[in-house]
């Protein structure tokens, strides 16, 4: 199962309390744990993997990509434009938001993948 988000962004930048950030929640309806495989794809460079999550069983994880690391450590850049491809052995629902807080007025997108 292959799905995309082209269109991620994650500000450094905030205004007042809240943190600007991204999400990848992801719904596990098979009773198998699977792993979910990110690479993110950019405008001026190389593409980078090895970001992986584990989602149980007939569980959900809502997966906060401003803590996301990747197997050797690192996060996801910011201020910089990116594509996500998600891979899995299972097909699973995938949803991405992004809580834009750069703006006192406050901005947030959602969408089902």
């Amino acid at each position: 199962m292959k799905k995309l988000i082209p269109d991620c962004y994650y500000p450094s930048s905030a205004n007042g309390s809240y943190v600007s950030h991204e999400a990848v929640c992801v719904l596990n309806l098979h009773p198998e744990e699977v792993v979910v495989h990110m690479t993110l794809y950019f405008e001026d460079r190389e593409k980078m993997g090895g970001y992986s999550v584990k989602i149980p069983g007939e569980r959900t994880r809502h997966i906060r990509l401003d803590k996301l690391t990747s197997a050797d450590g690192t996060p996801i850049p910011k201020d910089t434009p990116y594509a996500i491809l998600i891979e899995c052995d299972q097909d699973v629902a995938v949803q991405y938001t992004r809580v834009d807080t750069t703006q006192a007025e406050l901005a947030i997108a959602t969408t089902i993948i």
